[in-house]
């Protein structure tokens, strides 16, 4: 089983790509690791696209967590047999993603790049209300649905995301 999840920032993508992951028995990769070195420093999109497309080589099933429609993304779709959209409103977001902030302060999560501790800033507010979610933005979620359909599993909130675990026998870790 192949399992791209996409969604907002403090949505709840890379905690179920671990559940995904840990039930499955098979390798993640969270994006946030490809994109950032040590000290929040971008890498360059021709290391983060060889790290991707090596990953996709070597792995027959996976789950991929994250966006960054630079690197490989339609390759990433398309090889995947389900796409998870997490379509957490802003204030919901938000709020996950404080609490995140409160639980990892001072430390790097393991779907972060070790260096990179856990953040929340003016910048990653602004990014969850309002730069993250611009029309492009929330075009693109859109066409990702529009083009895979039958694959695509739309989550719109806690209730959803809930039923979602237990329905594919995953545990919840928080």
């Amino acid at each position: 089983m192949k399992t791209v999840i996409m969604g907002y920032s403090g949505s709840g993508k890379s905690t179920l790509a671990a559940a995904i992951a840990q039930k499955e028995q098979i390798p993640a990769l969270y994006l946030d690791t490809v994109y950032w070195l040590p000290g929040w420093e971008p890498r360059d999109l021709e290391g983060q696209i060889r790290q991707v497309k090596a990953f996709l080589a070597e792995h027959e099933n996976w789950v991929i967590d994250g966006n960054y429609r630079k690197v490989c993304f339609e390759e990433r779709m398309e090889q995947a047999d389900r796409i998870v959209f997490l379509n957490f409103g802003r204030l919901a977001s938000l709020c996950r993603a404080w609490k995140r902030y409160l639980r990892y302060k001072g430390k790097s999560r393991v779907s972060m790049t070790e260096g990179c501790e856990e953040k929340f800033d003016w910048n990653f507010f602004c990014w969850i209300l309002w730069k993250g979610r611009t029309k492009v933005h929330r075009e693109r979620f859109v066409q990702v649905v529009r083009s895979w359909p039958k694959k695509t599993v739309v989550i719109k909130n806690q209730r959803q995301l809930t039923a979602f675990y237990r329905e594919n026998g995953l545990e919840m870790t928080e």
